[in-house]
């Protein structure tokens, strides 16, 4: 294990934001992680776990305790049965699995972060998330100080939310297992209404694996949602705010908003989400609420690509950014009456 005093944490983010830790511990194996686990939370220390740094908020003070980077490494496959260590760099694995031919995850190509983050946040996008094909999730339990292994139906998925987000501080993600498709090297069903207009097919549809997952990486490049250290666009933690679903009631109080503001006949973005509860769009909301592409004056803007990413353009603060983030909310809130809620993790701050 490597051990870092006032280590600097900013460069383990994509947001590239946040003051040092205390100490640094890089783990490379399972045992290591839960050794570091384990003596932290014996001797009472605050612990920040970190893995890609793609979900993560720091504070300009940074984090007094231990962050624990960590960085296993292990991709195991058994026929359609993939086991991933908590330190894999998902866009990797995915690739790695479509050019297996294995169907489940192809959508879900250039996503960054790490394998162990994915069934907390049970990560999804074009119409794909990680609890549809997760089997079994390998936890270090800090209450029980064991190893536990965690059925599909015991992680609590649902949107962007998992057993492990409602209780962040009980469970350590080791390994995640997957329960992929052998679809003779096609996709799984084309879902996403814009990737099936990309492909030029039927939402329904397959394609082949490579077509999907090649396809995804060019939507996401197209909003700045693929890292690339030269664009500031990419200097984000993707989609800061979260979708809202809205009870019926709630749903039909903001639809009216939507007429006042944007007159007769204008309709929000409306998606089921289970019953009475609708899905709408966060990126739509802030758009429509006057924070358009590029919004901004400071360091910390909305990007140039995308309205449901806040960037940092070089230089900026956390303050910096939470400040926009802080202003987006109120102003959504303002003209629709939604309140959105920040998807990426704050550390030492909140809005």
């Amino acid at each position: 294990m490597q051990e870092l005093h006032d280590a600097p944490l900013a460069p383990l983010t994509t947001f590239r934001l946040g003051g040092p830790a205390t100490r640094l511990i890089t783990a490379t194996t399972d045992a290591e992680v839960i050794a570091a686990v384990r003596e932290a939370d014996g001797a009472g220390t605050p612990l920040l776990l970190i893995g890609g740094g793609s979900n993560l908020v720091i504070g300009d003070k940074g984090f007094e305790g231990t962050a624990l980077r960590i960085a296993t490494d292990g991709f195991r496959l058994d026929g359609t049965e993939l086991e991933l260590a908590a330190g894999e760099v998902w866009t990797d694995a995915v690739a790695r699995t479509v050019e297996a031919g294995l169907a489940g995850v192809e959508c879900l190509a250039g996503i960054p972060g790490s394998a162990g983050a994915t069934p907390i946040q049970n990560v999804g996008a074009y119409g794909q998330e990680v609890s549809s094909t997760i089997s079994e999730v390998i936890a270090y339990d800090r209450r029980t100080q064991e190893t536990v292994t965690l059925s599909n139906a015991e992680c609590g998925f649902s949107y962007r939310h998992s057993r492990f987000k409602a209780d962040p501080e009980r469970y350590v993600v080791l390994r995640v297992r997957f329960r992929l498709e052998d679809a003779q090297g096609l996709s799984g069903p084309v879902k996403y209404a814009e990737t099936a207009r990309a492909l030029g097919v039927e939402p329904g549809d397959r394609v082949p694996l490579a077509a999907a997952r090649e396809t995804v990486l060019k939507l996401r490049a197209g909003k700045g949602m693929v890292l690339d250290p030269e664009d500031h666009d990419t200097w984000s933690a993707g989609s800061f705010f979260t979708n809202p679903i809205l009870a019926d009631e709630e749903f039909a109080a903001f639809r009216a908003r939507v007429s006042e503001r944007l007159g007769e006949g204008a309709e929000p973005p409306a998606y089921a989400a289970g019953e009475g509860h609708t899905k709408t769009s966060a990126a739509w909301l802030i758009d429509r609420a006057g924070f358009t592409k590029g919004y901004g004056t400071g360091p910390a803007r909305i990007s140039t690509k995308h309205t449901l990413a806040l960037t940092n353009r070089g230089g900026a603060t956390t303050e910096d950014l939470l400040a926009l983030a802080r202003e987006v909310a109120a102003g959504v809130h303002e003209a629709f009456g939604v309140t959105l809620v920040n998807e990426p993790v704050t550390v030492g701050v909140s809005l």
